[in-house]
C-alpha cells in the first residue's frame, strides 16, 4: 500500500519502540530514521558524528531556551546560534533534518522530539510506545545486554533523560496523551500486534488525507 503519512514514534526505554518503528517502515517500504539522523545532522552542520552522538537526546540549560522563550538580548554582532552548547546545536540540526525528511515524503522517525518538530504537519501520525516495568526490564537485559543488577537504575536514568530532553525542547510533557494520536502498550499487545495496530492506524489516517 502506498501511503503519504509520516509516522513519529516516541518510546519508553525498553518498550521496543525502535524495533516497532523499523518494522512499520519496512511494512510500508518507507525510510526509517533513528540514529542515522545524527549522521545526517553531522553532515549538514559540519560537526563530527561522535560529538553529536554524545549530545543526542540530552537537554541542557542553555541559550536555546532563552531564544525559544524570547528572553535573549542580542547585544553583540555574534550570532546567538554560535554561542549555543553542542546539545542545542544538535537539536536544531536534527530538527532541520526531520523537517526535510518529512518534506520528501512518508517515513518513520523515532525520538528526537519529532512529534513536536512536526506538530503543524497534518500528514503525521504521532505514536507513543510504552510498556510495563517488568517487560522493559526483561527486554533490556536479554536484548540490550544490560547488567541485571543495573537494569532498574538504567530504566530510570534513560526514561528521565528522554523526558528531560522532550520537556525542555518542546516545553511540553513527555508521554502526555494530548501530544500523540495513538498510545500503544507493547507489553499488553506484544511487538507483532503493536506493529499491526500502528499499521492499521496509518491506513485509517490515509483515508482522512
Amino acid at each position: 500500500m502506498r501511503i503519504h503519512t509520516i509516522i513519529t514514534i516516541a518510546r519508553q526505554y525498553g518498550s521496543g519502540g525502535r524495533e516497532i518503528g523499523e518494522r512499520v517502515a519496512k511494512h510500508f517500504d518507507i525510510p526509517f530514521y533513528n540514529k542515522d539522523l545524527i549522521t545526517l545532522a553531522a553532515k549538514q552542520s559540519g560537526m563530527s558524528p561522535e560529538i553529536l552522538e554524545k549530545a543526542d537526546e540530552k537537554a541542557t540549560n542553555s541559550l536555546l531556551y532563552s531564544l525559544m522563550m524570547g528572553n535573549y538580548t542580542f547585544g553583540s554582532q555574534v550570532s546567538p546560534i554560535d554561542n549555543l552548547p553542542i546539545n542545542d546545536k544538535v537539536f536544531l540540526a536534527q530538527s532541520q533534518v526531520i523537517r526535510e525528511a518529512a518534506e520528501k515524503g512518508p517515513c518513520v522517525i523515532v525520538g528526537r522530539c519529532a512529534d513536536y518538530v512536526l506538530r503543524e504537519n497534518k500528514n503525521c501520525l504521532h505514536v507513543y510506545v510504552y510498556a510495563n516495568h517488568f517487560t522493559r526490564m526483561d527486554r533490556i537485559i536479554k536484548q540490550y545486554g544490560v547488567d541485571p543488577a543495573k537494569a532498574a537504575d538504567t530504566l530510570v536514568k534513560q526514561d528521565k533523560q528522554r523526558a528531560n530532553y522532550y520537556n525542555f525542547y518542546s516545553n511540553q510533557k513527555w508521554g502526555n496523551p494530548e501530544n500523540y494520536d495513538l498510545l500503544v502498550d507493547s507489553s499488553a499487545f506484544g511487538i507483532e500486534n503493536s506493529i499491526d495496530l500502528i499499521c492499521q492506524a496509518v491506513e485509517m489516517k490515509e483515508k482522512l488525507l
